[in-house]
């Protein structure tokens, strides 16, 4: 488990609190401050459009390139075209980098705890390593080859260790990864009164291991999964708006219908189940 590890209790013993709370809350302010563009810019870096984050996509790029640029420098044996050749292979990774920093940035703002404290010192791993590779690129390109090997090998040093802390986020913290997870019974099975449901209502209702949010607008009942895919937010605690809920921790939109993501940090659908009422009961079942 990540919360054993040596490195997840370094991470949480460093005062970092007063760092990451303002510059995650900066960087949700400057979305919410280009109003409408900025959700959709905002939607965009967190991949849902693309149905997961974003985020992973540039990740690759950068280790790609830069492992690229290392074995042709290291293989050159004083050829020039393999030497542009590796220059070249750099200045997309540097490309690469900027996509990741602002993609992995904005999906960093919303997360909470350890996570962020985690995500914190990944960024700014990142951002030496980045800079270490940006000043191999400049010397490369003025013939300073020794000095950017030198400062290659080290950005890439730290780019390898810093990946470790990405993949703990993945998967020692579940994010980017649905936690949406709930039991969906085969046969319809009631979770609640239809009397306890008003219209422009919504409720949370469980039965043995099935949870779920129960919405009723226009005289129509619909029924979600109650743990945002998100982070896992409680959903009847955020706000019923028309045809759609928002989760009360991190602001994810879904449409009641089909659990479809209106605006993020969700990238992930929020499972949905098929709705029923029968006998003054409401049951629900898997889709």
């Amino acid at each position: 488990m990540a919360d054993t590890t040596a490195l997840a209790k370094a991470v949480d013993s460093l005062p970092l609190d007063p760092i990451a709370e303002p510059l995650s809350k900066a960087v949700r302010d400057a979305y919410a401050a280009a109003g409408p563009a900025g959700q959709i810019a905002k939607n965009a870096m967190h991949g849902v459009w693309l149905g997961h984050p974003l985020h992973p996509v540039f990740t690759d790029l950068p280790v790609g390139a830069w492992t690229t640029a290392l074995a042709l420098d290291a293989s050159a044996n004083g050829d020039r075209g393999m030497r542009k050749a590796a220059t070249f292979a750099l200045g997309v990774g540097l490309l690469g980098a900027l996509g990741a920093a602002v993609t992995g940035l904005t999906d960093w703002s919303e997360t909470d705890g350890r996570a962020k404290k985690e995500g914190l010192v990944h960024g700014l791993l990142n951002i030496a390593a980045t800079s270490l590779m940006a000043t191999a690129y400049v010397q490369r390109v003025t013939n300073n080859h020794r000095g950017g090997r030198a400062c290659a090998w080290t950005g890439y040093a730290i780019a390898t260790a810093t990946a470790y802390l990405g993949g703990d986020l993945v998967y020692g913290h579940r994010i980017g990864v649905t936690h949406a997870t709930t039991d969906q019974p085969d046969e319809f099975t009631p979770v609640a009164r239809i009397s306890d449901l008003p219209d422009n209502s919504m409720r949370r209702a469980r039965k043995d291991d099935t949870d779920v949010l129960l919405a009723r607008q226009h005289g129509r009942t619909c029924a979600l999964a109650h743990a945002c895919s998100h982070l896992g937010g409680p959903l009847s605690e955020g706000e019923l708006k028309d045809g759609s809920v928002v989760c009360p921790w991190h602001g994810s939109e879904f449409d009641l219908r089909d659990g479809h993501v209106i605006n993020g940090p969700a990238t992930q659908e929020q499972p949905t189940f098929v709705v029923r009422e029968k006998d003054g009961a409401i049951e629900v079942k898997a889709t």
